[in-house]
């Protein structure tokens, strides 16, 4: 026996007993996936294993420096803030070109 034809019993049969009649979502269409279908499997790998990607971790500290400089008033230290913000920017903006890059040729 295969295994669609088990799979498609077994969803006739729940269909069949109601099981199916109240799903959350019935009748509406999924929502489209947005993304590279490889590189969410490979971030899945890596968060099962305990990694955080270099791409995660910039792009958290940009967001944290972002966040502080909604707080700072003083215009010498925005400067110096914004020039650490953009060195970091660039940093993930370097990585996310890399990760593509390797995708694209592997």
């Amino acid at each position: 026996m295969k295994w669609s034809s088990l799979s498609e019993r077994q969803i006739l049969k729940a269909q069949a007993e109601g099981q199916l009649d109240d799903l959350k979502g019935a009748g509406k269409p999924l929502n489209a996936r947005t993304g590279n279908d490889s590189d969410a499997a490979g971030f899945r790998i890596m968060a099962e294993a305990g990694v955080v990607p270099r791409e995660f971790e910039l792009r958290k500290e940009v967001e944290a420096m972002n966040a502080e400089l909604k707080q700072l008033t003083e215009p010498e230290a925005r400067k110096a803030l914004i020039k650490k913000i953009t060195g970091v920017q660039l940093r993930l903006d370097i990585e996310i070109e890399a990760r593509r890059k390797y995708y694209r040729t592997s």
